[in-house]
């Protein structure tokens, strides 16, 4: 054997020794967006839903482009980006939010609203965070007079960012006219560029966070509603008379959060009717049908709406037990029909049951 041939036989002996360990980290090769895109690739073909639209913008359009920029890669170099994503995924002990906006997220309830306030202002002058999250989070009480009163392109633009449900149930809270003219000014929209409406998003948020907190958690006419419906009907009849005049238009508002025993065949789907008499508790349920029957007029309406939508021989039973009951005293009447009230408002709560809207139900009666 001659001296080159040895040579080249230990030259390719060390090379085959190095081989393994070479093999084993071919990611050292690429660059991290390459490693994030391959990771990416793989949990794509095998079905995963990624929410990448969580990211910032720019790491998107990275992404996009390093993806769309890449070919073929072997299966050792997928192991291996594999085994490393894997490795460092086992080395996490903590994890934090990233970003203002999910830090404050994450101490919610353990710092004061004021200050949680003034870092979502810092976190929206940084210009990173979507400012339609943080108009989101606004509860419908600060959202309403921003449809009032900004004009219908700024109310219609925040429309179209608030999820659907949302958008939906402040639209059907705005007085009709005011609600038509910004669906119209929605379809007039199409044409607004994403840079004007990020900064829309903008001022809306930091107007919106300028504001001091609110000292309750639902609005007056909320408010007022929820007294009303637990009282005697004399006392809120009497009550929204003298709100109707000194304030037309709140007495109106409240009238519609108002929802009594007077306004089930108005507001309750008949289908919901089982659901909702199973719901009430039987001790109070024969002496509200029998002291709203006694009452007449709408009441005893109601009472019919709700045996009318029940099988012919639960109706009958119903109705002997009723036959059979003593009337209430007027008072424990009352009670009685608002805790069916307040089984139907239980329902809504949980998702069960959904009332028909009042200005619907207004629309259909008066039809």
């Amino acid at each position: 054997m001659n001296r080159n041939q040895t040579e080249a036989e230990d030259v390719q002996a060390e090379l085959l020794d190095r081989l393994p360990d070479r093999a084993q980290r071919p990611s050292r090769r690429l660059s991290g967006r390459q490693k994030a895109a391959i990771i990416v690739r793989l949990l794509l073909a095998n079905g995963a839903t990624l929410p990448l639209s969580g990211l910032p913008e720019h790491l998107q359009a990275a992404l996009t482009e390093q993806i769309g920029s890449m070919r073929l890669v072997d299966r050792d170099t997928m192991m291996a980006v594999v085994n490393e994503f894997v490795d460092e995924l086992e080395s996490v002990g903590l994890s934090f939010p990233g970003g203002i906006d999910g830090a404050i997220s994450m101490l919610d309830g353990h710092i004061s609203a004021n200050a949680a306030s003034r870092l979502r202002r810092l976190a929206g002058a940084s210009g990173k965070a979507d400012p339609w999250e943080r108009v989101a989070n606004f509860d419908s009480e600060r959202l309403i007079p921003v449809l009032r009163e900004e004009s219908l392109q700024v109310g219609a633009v925040m429309l179209s960012k608030l999820p659907v449900a949302r958008a939906a149930g402040l639209l059907e809270r705005l007085p009709g006219e005011r609600a038509r003219a910004l669906a119209h000014a929605m379809s007039l929209s199409a044409g607004v560029d994403p840079e004007t409406v990020r900064r829309i998003g903008l001022a809306l948020a930091a107007q919106l966070e300028s504001q001091p907190p609110l000292a309750f958690d639902s609005g007056p006419v909320e408010r007022v509603g929820a007294i009303l419906n637990s009282s005697p009907s004399a006392t809120r009849e009497e009550v929204l008379a003298g709100l109707a005049a000194t304030d037309p238009e709140f007495a109106a508002e409240v009238r519609r959060a108002i929802f009594t025993f007077a306004h089930i065949p108005e507001r309750v789907p008949p289908r919901s009717v089982p659901a909702v008499l199973r719901a009430v508790d039987q001790a109070q349920l024969l002496p509200a049908l029998v002291a709203a029957s006694a009452a007449g007029g709408r009441l005893a309406a109601s009472v019919e709406f709700l045996l009318g939508n029940l099988s012919q021989r639960m109706a009958e039973s119903l109705r002997e037990a009723m036959a059979e009951t003593q009337a209430p005293a007027p008072r424990a009447g009352e009670e009685a029909m608002a805790a069916v009230v307040a089984a139907i408002r239980l329902l809504e709560a949980e998702g069960s049951l959904s009332l028909i809207a009042a200005d619907t139900a207004a629309a259909a009666v008066g039809s």
